[in-house]
């Protein structure tokens, strides 16, 4: 590894000449601009404003652009004549306990290394005193034109630097978390902490970065004139209201059976009905009415049409009862009366 600063460590009245490398490395997949058109590259070429000249590195310099718009020029020389104590040196200020910083503040990561044999142990007596204290190094250091904060802790044997951002660098998380009025019942803290029992675990070591090979196998094949893939299914999910309590289940269940673990009765995960509304419930109770006037209405008809039809008999009847009590009404008045004997 190349080292890209030189300096010391200042340890109280001890100073330690240090080199610093990137402890880090991207692997990200970066791509170029093209022209989509005929494939041609796109270019960015740094030219003057004034004179419309095409500049290389070594002609451009640094500059500070007022409020007015004005540009201050700033050179390496301004910058290094800074009376800046942590220009050259990894100042400490404190020792703390490592949970006393906030993760929000870890910034890129460096490895130190002493300079040179007289520093090994000087660099050799801050390392195990942080070992032994369980503490990290609060620091204060100077990197590419501006002063930094950073946290010095041990990594195997070699002492690690934690850049770190300054407090009033990191931005209140107002607006940002659910309304307060949620409420979580013991019973679904109970089965989420089952869930985080059972799955356990993980080597971080044997994780890595599907979407980069993915992307990787894409370039190969397009590469080597091969189609690309077909589109991946879309997966559904989102906007649904599930029972919590059966998907807790259903995922410690499930992480149960990927370590071999017997898995418990299943769980169905079920959509919640949305809760019925004031509207809702008075157009449901109108409806009710509605169709209970509708059947009493329906009932009267059937009950007309039944005393109706009946009609007809009853009148059938009616006639011909009278007609009898008329016949024989005139039979009588027409038979001969019986004379008296002597």
């Amino acid at each position: 590894m190349r080292s890209i600063w030189n300096g010391a460590i200042s340890f109280g009245l001890v100073s330690i000449p240090i080199k610093l490398f990137n402890a880090t490395e991207s692997h990200s997949i970066s791509f170029r601009q093209i022209h989509t058109e005929d494939g041609g590259r796109v270019r960015y070429r740094k030219v003057c404003e004034l004179d419309g000249e095409e500049l290389d590195a070594s002609e451009i310099g640094k500059a500070y652009e007022d409020a007015d718009g004005s540009l201050v020029p700033i050179t390496d020389d301004d910058l290094a004549a800074l009376p800046l104590p942590t220009a050259k040196t990894i100042e400490i200020v404190a020792f703390v306990p490592a949970d006393s910083i906030d993760p929000l503040q870890i910034d890129t990561a460096y490895y130190l290394s002493a300079s040179g044999v007289p520093a090994a142990k000087p660099y050799t007596l801050l390392r195990e005193a942080l070992k032994r204290s369980r503490k990290v190094a609060v620091a204060k250091f100077a990197l590419r034109g501006r002063e930094r904060l950073g946290m010095l802790r041990v990594v195997d044997d070699v002492i690690a630097m934690h850049g770190l951002l300054w407090p009033d660098e990191i931005r209140a998380p107002e607006g940002v978390a659910p309304d307060s009025g949620v409420k979580i019942r013991d019973a679904e803290l109970d089965l989420a902490d089952a869930l985080m029992d059972t799955l356990g675990e993980v080597d971080v070591d044997s994780l890595h970065d599907d979407y980069r090979e993915a992307v990787e196998s894409l370039i190969a094949s397009k590469a080597g004139g091969a189609l690309p893939p077909a589109e991946a299914p879309e997966t559904k999910g989102g906007g649904k209201v599930i029972d919590l309590m059966a998907a807790l289940e259903k995922s410690v269940r499930a992480a149960k059976e990927a370590r071999g673990e017997e898995a418990a009765e299943p769980a169905e995960v079920t959509e919640l009905k949305p809760r019925k509304t004031a509207a809702k419930k008075t157009a449901k109770a109108a409806t009710k009415t509605t169709s209970a006037k509708t059947a009493t209405k329906s009932t009267s008809k059937t009950a007309a049409a039944k005393k109706s039809a009946a009609s007809p008999k009853a009148s059938a009847a009616g006639a011909k009862k009278s007609t009898a009590t008329t016949a024989k009404k005139a039979a009588k008045k027409a038979a001969p009366r019986k004379r008296a004997s002597a």
